[in-house]
C-alpha cells in the first residue's frame, strides 16, 4: 500500500496523514486490486462557509484510474466523503467485472 499526500495552500499535516491513511487502509484491505492512492488537500476562497475545503484522492488500480472530489467544510469530512464515492465506485467497477466472467 502506497499512499502520496500533495497539498496546495496548506500546511502539511502529519494529523491528516493518519486519518486519510487509516480510511484509505479499510478501503485497500476491502480491495485488494489498489495499487496506490494519491491524496490531495487544498482550500478554495468561497462565499459559503460548509464548502472550500478540498480533499482529491486518485486510486491506480489495473485499468482506468478512480477519481473522487469532495469541498466541504472540513477536510476530514472531505477525506470521508471522497472515500464514499470511491467505495461506490470500486463496487460498481467489482459488480460490472464480475457479470463479465
Amino acid at each position: 500500500m502506497n499512499i502520496n499526500f500533495e497539498y496546495d495552500d496548506v500546511k502539511a499535516s502529519e494529523r491528516l496523514e493518519i486519518f486519510a491513511g487509516k480510511k484509505l487502509t479499510k478501503l485497500f484491505d476491502k480491495h485488494d486490486n489498489i495499487i496506490r492512492a494519491d491524496v490531495f488537500f487544498k482550500k478554495e476562497n468561497t462565499s459559503k462557509p460548509d464548502t472550500g475545503i478540498i480533499c482529491n484522492i486518485r486510486l491506480s488500480i489495473p485499468g482506468p484510474r478512480l477519481f473522487a472530489e469532495s469541498s466541504t467544510g472540513s477536510f476530514e469530512a472531505s477525506i470521508v466523503s471522497s472515500i464514499d464515492e470511491l467505495e461506490r465506485q470500486l463496487r460498481k467497477r467489482k459488480d460490472k467485472l464480475s457479470r463479465v466472467k
